[in-house]
């Protein structure tokens, strides 16, 4: 099966040529490539490439039982597999599935600190104590956090080139409509994309078999091993609430205003009892999470209102995965998203705007009454997003431009089935471009 393209591919190339560089942690949700992508850089850029994997070697727990320091780490590694070479300069050291081994995160200060050696570390975040690692590597390390395939690499992955993705970015860089070719192939693809998702070995199927088959028992795999996980990694968090609201995202999401809401979980619920169980959803790379503003000003992150979230899934073909039997019939065979059309495509532009690196937060005022999809920023504006299933009216993106209450707010975007355009107020993007909204906004005049 041929390897796929990742981002993480160019940033760990960078990494390494980094003279300051620190040890390295990659996060992210099972299954999205992070050992593979390690493996791949470390055996085509290292003279000696070594891979520690803590579940599948449990005798290397014993590793840091002489201390922390590359020397005594290095000897006891060395007596266990004589064949192992620490070349100074030369050798990558991959500990990998280290929530089972959290000990590695004291490690990476001495390693840094020696820097004979490069350290790389992964693993899903099921199970790991952040905070603990967190604490004790500080200032020691750097974290990159690996999301499943975003539509670019897709598009790699169906075979497009650097200029013609160029090509989408030149149209909407220039407010110019890409050509009815282009529109509707790129909308195919885009289609396809939403109800595979992007975990590599799906997409790679996908790509060999030119078909569907076999698609949908991957992803359902998927789910349950979430499932077993959040059983066997939740620690001291109550499980069956882990599970419970887990299981409880796609219900949310079919209503009209998506709120996630603790209450309705159980007639016991209270949103303080969650806010561990949110986060353990989140840091293991699950769910996405929207929070509301209270006002539309600077600093967003000092204006949300914690209680107030919408949860989204990590991988938009995850929740198709998780709807019932008909409803995959009708995507599948008929492109029908029915009820959760809304839930489906403002599930994709949470996922899309994630992996472009923005956080998430959505607004919404009851008088008068205001709702918007997303909000996110420019270097000095605030920018509403409204995410629309068909081409209906924009009233609350209209009101939002044009009051003169929100002075931060210069203009909007609109995402949709629709091509480009700006009517003087916002912008107009087909939903497969959110990839390169970060670089527009960016490099917008």
């Amino acid at each position: 099966m041929t390897r796929l393209r990742r981002k993480i591919d160019e940033f760990l190339v960078k990494w390494k040529s980094d003279k300051n560089k620190l040890p390295l942690i990659v996060g992210g949700a099972r299954q999205v490539g992070k050992t593979n992508a390690i493996r791949y850089f470390g055996q085509n850029n290292y003279k000696s490439f070594i891979e520690i994997n803590f579940i599948e070697m449990p005798q290397y727990f014993e590793i840091f039982e002489d201390g922390y320091t590359p020397d005594n780490i290095i000897k006891i590694i060395s007596l266990k597999n004589p064949e192992f070479k620490f070349i100074p300069n030369e050798t990558l050291i991959f500990f990998d599935e280290i929530q089972k081994c959290p000990n590695v995160a004291t490690s990476l200060k001495f390693f840094s600190i020696d820097g004979r050696f490069d350290v790389i570390c992964s693993g899903s975040l099921m199970g790991i104590n952040y905070n603990e690692i967190e604490s004790v590597s500080v200032g020691y390390k750097q974290d990159y956090t690996l999301y499943s395939l975003d539509f670019e690499e897709y598009l790699w992955a169906k075979g497009y080139k650097e200029e013609q993705i160029e090509d989408l970015y030149t149209c909407m860089k220039e407010v110019k409509p890409l050509s009815p070719v282009q529109y509707d192939v790129m909308m195919g693809h885009f289609k396809d994309y939403m109800i595979l998702g992007g975990m590599p070995a799906i997409v790679a199927r996908f790509i060999e078999n030119k078909n569907f088959s076999g698609i949908l028992d991957m992803q359902k795999q998927i789910l349950k091993d979430n499932e077993e996980d959040i059983t066997k990694y939740a620690n001291d968090l109550n499980k069956t609430k882990i599970l419970n609201a887990y299981q409880k995202i796609k219900v949310f999401l079919g209503n009209e205003n998506k709120k996630f809401q603790v209450t309705k979980l159980s007639p016991s619920a209270r949103n303080r009892d969650y806010i561990g169980v949110i986060d353990w959803l989140h840091n293991a790379g699950i769910v996405n999470i929207s929070y509301c503003l209270d006002n539309l000003a600077f600093p967003l992150k000092a204006n949300y209102n914690p209680e107030n979230y919408r949860l989204y899934f990590g991988d938009t073909g995850l929740l198709i995965a998780s709807l019932d039997k008909k409803s995959q019939e009708d995507l599948r065979l008929n492109n029908n998203f029915n009820t959760y059309k809304g839930a489906i495509y403002e599930n994709i532009i949470a996922e899309g705007l994630t992996k472009a690196g923005f956080d998430l937060f959505f607004y919404k005022k009851d008088k008068p009454s205001i709702e918007m999809d997303f909000i996110i920023r420019d270097n000095n504006s605030i920018i509403p997003v409204e995410v629309k299933a068909n081409d209906n009216a924009t009233a609350s993106l209209n009101n939002l431009i044009e009051s003169k209450k929100y002075k931060e707010i210069k203009y909007g975007i609109k995402l949709c089935n629709k091509n480009i355009g700006f009517n003087g107020k916002f912008y107009t993007f087909p939903y497969f471009l959110t990839f390169l909204l970060e670089r527009f906004l960016e490099e917008k005049k």
